[in-house]
């Protein structure tokens, strides 16, 4: 029997191409994915593994009590690690050196003036050169370290990416004002963050403490050992003597270890998504594997029934078709290894040209991902096929040898369509449940009830096939006459067949449906937000969330050409078991640069002293206008805030707001976090040039006008749409597989009939267009469906996001949706063009004289 199954593997290449096709590109998936993840994440650990090489200890500073853990009034930290710590340490036996270091962050400027970096890691750190003149830690790869106020050195990469050169004036900005110092060096660095796409400035060591800290300060001590030196040991006597509470000592070993651990994290969401994705992948192709093996069985039952005739066992006949299978998984799962090798290679090169850097390091294949790929698409294939193995082993030898040229009798529908009907019927009530809910966190049931939906629509797809197809039929019929009408009857010949091809391809286009939907619909409700929220012309912030100056904001309000500008900052609060952010701002002037619609109160009675909350905060917490709030600041000082009106839902107000007199003396240090800014006469770039020029040219300053607002969030919603795309794209190339394999081998299954439609006057160009006519039928099923399944659940499950703001709405992105069933359509001609190509040029004779 084992003979017999390579002997049909053989045989039926041909057949089974396609079949290999997908499950190799199911597996290419799951291999580049884990290949993917074990590259990047090796990669990084050698980075980091490296930059940590010559530690052995390090002391870090907590932030002074006084300063809440952050920054103080003067915008500097205060650290307890100075310069007479450090010697004391240095003191020890079995220390070799130690290193004093002053980290913080800078935005640099490009010379072009963008700004680097954003959002990733902007590294500054002190340059301490040795008794040689240079830093081991950062060997320098042009021109010199710093050694004055006024110089800077860059990472090599940085310089180039900033198009810097030695001797150029390098524009920088820390927490305000844009800072200029000349650039005399260049260096190398193993740090991850920074080879990962971020970039690293360093100044001499007095600079870098006037820049963050105090005169003498440091935020770390690392610690050098002399060889032989018990790290665990030393880490114990440094800890000895660090003041209680306000520093802390860990051996290099725990920083590594750290290290390691928080690589695995980062890469686990990604890991994580992306074979999310590729089980999809695999999912769709169970349905092709499924109907291959069972068009298969059925073209090859004669020779089955003489198996059974001449002693197999129905044992024997399942173990001998899955161990087909297992051979066509083995030998798909091994092509598709090694074409997932190439997958990994090309997404890191994607993802390196559009920003997201990652270390050097070799490509890595482990014997997990090698052992897991191969298991999954054997395993896959093996499952897929067990249902038509049974399937073969019920055939009746004498009933297949003597109704050879008989067709299979149909099987019943009814206990399918009572177990979908069903599994329907729960998940759609689930959904229909899920739209009354408003929390993100039953975002579970919602997975589970699309989940049951989509399940059970699959199961329901032979008894939907009919009427769906029928009525294509009649379009088909009426616009192409005799092919399609013969077309709809080969589409409703098999109904399962028809139901398993469709439901390839209705997979995909559900999930990627209900994705636009959402996503087009979140737009719509920010657009919306946004529009109703601020009147403002120009929102300012900064990249960085470090604030801006209050002094600087004043400037921006003298401008000539700014009509009003209120300014936002805040500070958060425990109140009542829960906890809220009170922002405060100008009262004066709040209501000319936003919608400021008030259902109880007044502004005047929040100009005597009290606060405003909007009507969704009211509502959440059962508070009302005369209501008393006991409210612990995040600074530990308490205040009674008495609520003075009920406004709105304003997206740029939040949840309250005040007077900037309630919550100034609640903030560490005083920073405007937004400026709304209304222009007279609408906004100019002239306009947004001075309002730069006033805020001091710095990289951090971010001024917005609502087209920028719209684009920023619509570039994260259109950003995660084309990821998901491109991600379901291979489900729907499988599907499309799948379509080509069902047709070319239903057109070796109808050879015959073929045959005789041309022997009666049917054309090679009629034979075609059948052909063709029934893969767009198929495919338009599929698409219909899946567009269908994909806006109900984005429905149901609509409510869940809209949980997040008000003005979220459905609305439907009809552009889309068109296009997808174009691509349907365009699908299902692309599908057709082998079959039908192979089924025109069957010789007509030899063709009728099939067996």
């Amino acid at each position: 029997m084992l003979r017999t199954a390579l002997r049909n593997v053989l045989a039926h290449k041909a057949r089974l191409l396609m079949t290999a096709l997908a499950v190799l590109l199911g597996v290419a998936f799951v291999a580049g994915t884990l290949i993917f993840s074990d590259t990047v994440g090796e990669a990084v650990k050698n980075a980091s593994t490296k930059n940590l090489k010559d530690v052995a200890v390090s002391v870090q500073a907590v932030s002074d009590s006084d300063t809440g853990g952050g920054p103080g009034k003067d915008g500097k930290r205060a650290t307890a690690l100075d310069d007479k710590l450090a010697d004391r340490i240095r003191a020890l036996p079995g220390v070799e050196s130690v290193r004093p270091e002053v980290t913080g962050e800078a935005t640099l400027a490009a010379k072009d003036g963008r700004p680097l970096g954003e959002g990733r890691f902007n590294r500054a750190v002190n340059y301490r050169p040795d008794t040689g003149g240079k830093d081991s830690r950062y060997p320098l790869a042009q021109g010199r370290g710093p050694a004055a106020g006024n110089e800077i050195v860059l990472a090599a990469g940085t310089a180039q990416a900033a198009g810097y050169r030695i001797g150029d004036t390098v524009r920088f900005a820390t927490d305000g004002p844009v800072l200029k110092k000349k650039l005399v060096g260049t260096v190398t660095t193993d740090d991850p963050q920074v080879t990962a796409g971020g970039t690293l400035a360093l100044f001499d060591t007095a600079t870098a403490q006037k820049l963050y800290l105090h005169p003498g300060q440091f935020d770390e001590l690392v610690v050098a050992a002399e060889p032989g030196t018990d790290q665990r040991a030393l880490t114990a006597k440094v800890r000895e003597l660090l003041p209680e509470g306000r520093a802390e000592a860990r051996s290099g070993a725990e920083l590594a270890a750290e290290q390691t651990r928080m690589i695995a994290q980062q890469n686990s969401a990604l890991s994580q998504t992306l074979l999310t994705f590729a089980g999809i992948a695999l999912f769709v192709g169970v349905f092709i594997i499924a109907n291959t093996f069972t068009m298969l069985i059925s073209q090859r039952s004669r020779e089955i029934a003489l198996l059974r005739a001449v002693g197999a066992s129905r044992r024997q006949v399942v173990r001998s078709v899955l161990a087909e299978a297992g051979l066509l998984g083995l030998v798909s799962s091994v092509v598709g290894l090694a074409l997932g090798t190439g997958l990994a290679v090309g997404l890191r090169a994607v993802l390196d040209a559009n920003g997201v850097g990652f270390p050097d390091g070799p490509l890595v294949i482990s014997p997990t991902a090698v052992l897991s790929a191969l298991g999954v698409g054997v395993v896959v294939t093996v499952l897929a096929a067990w249902l038509p193995s049974r399937k073969a082993a019920k055939i009746a030898p004498v009933e297949a040898l003597s109704s050879v040229e008989a067709p299979p009798a149909p099987r019943g529908l009814l206990v399918r369509n009572i177990i979908g009907s069903v599994v329907t019927g729960l998940g759609v009530a689930t959904m229909l449940w899920v739209s009354t809910l408003t929390s993100g966190d039953d975002l579970p049931i919602a997975m589970a009830g699309s989940m049951l939906t989509l399940t059970g629509v699959i199961i329901l797809a032979p008894l939907l096939s009919r009427p769906l197809v029928s009525l294509a039929g009649l379009v088909t019929t009426r616009l192409f006459g005799v092919g399609g009408k013969l077309a709809k009857e080969n589409a409703l010949r098999n109904p399962r067949r028809t139901a398993a091809t469709a439901s390839a391809l209705m997979i995909g286009l559900t999930l990627i449906t209900g994705m636009t939907v959402v996503g087009h619909s979140t737009q719509r409700g920010m657009d919306k937000m946004a529009a109703t929220g601020m009147t403002a012309d120009y929102q300012i912030g900064t990249s960085t969330f470090v604030g801006l100056d209050p002094e600087l904001s004043k400037k921006v309000a003298r401008l000539p050409g700014v009509e009003a500008m209120a300014p936002l900052r805040g500070a958060g609060f425990n109140a009542d078991g829960g906890y809220g952010y009170l922002h405060g701002t100008d009262l004066d002037q709040i209501g000319k640069v936003t919608h400021l619609t008030f259902r109880k109160g007044s502004l005047d009675a929040v100009r005597a002293g009290g606060i405003a909350i909007s009507q969704s905060g009211a509502k959440e917490h059962g508070w009302d206008v005369g209501d008393r709030i006991g409210a612990e600041f995040y600074d530990k000082k308490k205040a009674e805030l008495t609520i003075a009106a009920v406004y709105d839902d304003n997206d740029m107000l939040g949840e309250s707001f005040a007077a900037t007199s309630l919550v100034d003396p609640h903030l560490e240090q005083l920073k405007d976090d937004t400026l709304l800014v209304k222009a007279a006469g609408g906004g100019s770039e002239a306009l947004v040039k001075d309002i730069r020029h006033a805020l001091g040219d710095s990289p951090l300053v971010k001024v917005q006008d609502h087209d920028d607002l719209r684009k920023e969030s619509a570039g994260q919603i259109d950003t995660v749409l084309n990821m998901v795309y491109g991600l379901l794209g291979m489900a729907v190339v499988i599907a499309v597989v799948g379509v080509v394999n069902t047709l070319a081998m239903s057109v070796f299954e109808r050879t015959r009939e073929i045959g005789m439609l041309r022997a009666i006057g049917l054309s090679r160009g009629g034979i075609k267009q059948m052909v063709r006519l029934e893969s767009v039928v198929l495919s338009l099923f599929g698409a219909v469906l899946g567009i269908g399944v994909g806006i109900f659940l984005a429905w149901a499950g609509g409510s869940l996001v809209g949980s997040s703001f008000p003005t979220y709405e459905m609305v439907l992105p009809w552009g889309r949706i068109g296009l997808f069933l174009l691509i349907a359509l365009v699908v299902g001609v692309l599908a057709a063009l082998w079959p039908a190509r192979r089924a025109a040029r069957l010789n007509v004779l030899e063709a009728i004289g099939a067996q």
